[in-house]
């Protein structure tokens, strides 16, 4: 089981915060969401192929990181890449604490 905290789709690429629950191995969960929502937005936009890179990128949180500091900073991308002005002019972004 994976419980989302924070999350903000990018023009092309997906910031998430989430929590791993037990026995549950970050590569196949990762490989899991490629698998899957690659199938459903190449069936969406009526293509085949590669929609992910094979890679990602992970960071672990430790202890003292503040969970809420961490879930601000990745709702904002899309601020700190100009893409809006306002967080409220973005749609792809959710957090449990709102």
């Amino acid at each position: 089981m994976v419980s989302s905290l924070a999350w903000v789709v990018m023009p092309d690429h997906l910031h998430w915060l989430f929590q791993l629950g037990d026995n549950v191995a970050l590569a196949k969960m990762i490989g899991l969401l490629k698998g899957r929502s690659g199938r459903l937005i190449n069936q969406y936009l009526n293509q085949s192929g590669a929609l992910w890179q094979a890679a990602f990128h992970d960071h672990a949180l430790r202890k003292e990181e503040d969970l809420h500091e961490i879930a601000r900073y990745i709702v904002a991308n899309p601020l700190r890449a100009g893409l809006v002005e306002s967080l409220a002019e973005y749609p792809h972004w959710d957090a449990v604490w709102l």
